[in-house]
């Protein structure tokens, strides 16, 4: 990834030199050299750190440290995590593994020189906007001339204007280009779930299973008591009120019979 800012051109100016922007056919005649100067790296660490939720194929989800849900979509057969020194591919990692992984981003900014050169006899100008040159090679070129330029002539300063059929010309231009350089490099680490904690030692384990009943068992079974059977309560006690109403009556009616007998 490269990020730069509007190119910044530097005209240099000799005896008799011309500087202008070139609108040439070919570079027969034309020498370019580029050039770099870098600056100074910054390093920048980013981590990033989740737990496996699902893998599927080589779709990856995985619930990162804030809460957030994330999909990683088609992940490479070269992506590897390093787990207890191993390095695993997608199709080793489980669900409730925990991964970690860092970024590391350089940017170098760097500026790049480029230099153009070229030598030429004016053939014809049209100031001042344009110059024809002759080259070495004897075919000539068109060149577009910056807007205000200045140029060296024999130790005077002329403008388009001032330029003559004939005069040798050495043109020089250089434009420097700051740019920034970013690489980036990526690690992921991860550990295995922890198994099940086991009950502490003092802890009595019980295991219910069930035993088919033994002879014995099955005797005492028999020999114990029956349990009592209570009769449902279907009749009320009325009846029983009129039957001791009937006796009474009836005692009293003996006793009044009695006692006349006894007067006569």
């Amino acid at each position: 990834m490269k990020s730069g800012n509007c190119p910044k051109t530097a005209l240099v100016l000799l005896l008799g030199t011309l500087c202008f922007a070139l609108a040439i056919s070919t570079n027969a005649q034309i020498q370019t050299e580029k050039s770099a100067t870098v600056g100074r790296t910054t390093m920048q660490v980013q981590m990033e750190r989740g737990e496996v939720v699902l893998v599927d194929g080589n779709d990856l989800v995985v619930k990162m440290e804030d809460g957030t849900i994330r999909h990683f979509p088609n992940v490479s057969e070269s992506a590897k995590v390093t787990v207890d020194g191993k390095e695993l591919g997608i199709h080793d990692l489980k669900p409730g593994m925990k991964l970690q992984r860092s970024i590391i981003t350089a940017s170098t900014p760097q500026t790049i020189t480029t230099v153009q050169t070229v030598t030429g006899k004016v053939w014809h100008v049209t100031p001042p906007n344009s110059v024809i040159l002759t080259l070495e090679n004897n075919t000539n070129q068109s060149f577009e001339i910056p807007k205000g330029q200045k140029f060296n002539v024999n130790g005077e300063r002329v403008d388009a204007f001032g330029l003559k059929k004939g005069m040798i010309v050495t043109a020089t231009k250089i434009v420097e280009v700051p740019e920034v350089v970013v690489s980036q490099q990526k690690h992921v680490i991860g550990t295995m779930p922890a198994p099940p904690s086991a009950p502490p030692a003092d802890v009595p384990i019980l295991i219910a299973r069930a035993e088919p009943t033994t002879a014995p068992e099955a005797a005492e079974a028999s020999a114990a008591p029956a349990p009592t059977k209570t009769l449902p309560k279907t009749g009320s006690e009325l009846p029983l009120l009129v039957l001791l109403g009937l006796l009474c009556l009836t005692a009293s009616l003996g006793v009044k019979f009695l006692r006349a007998n006894i007067s006569v």
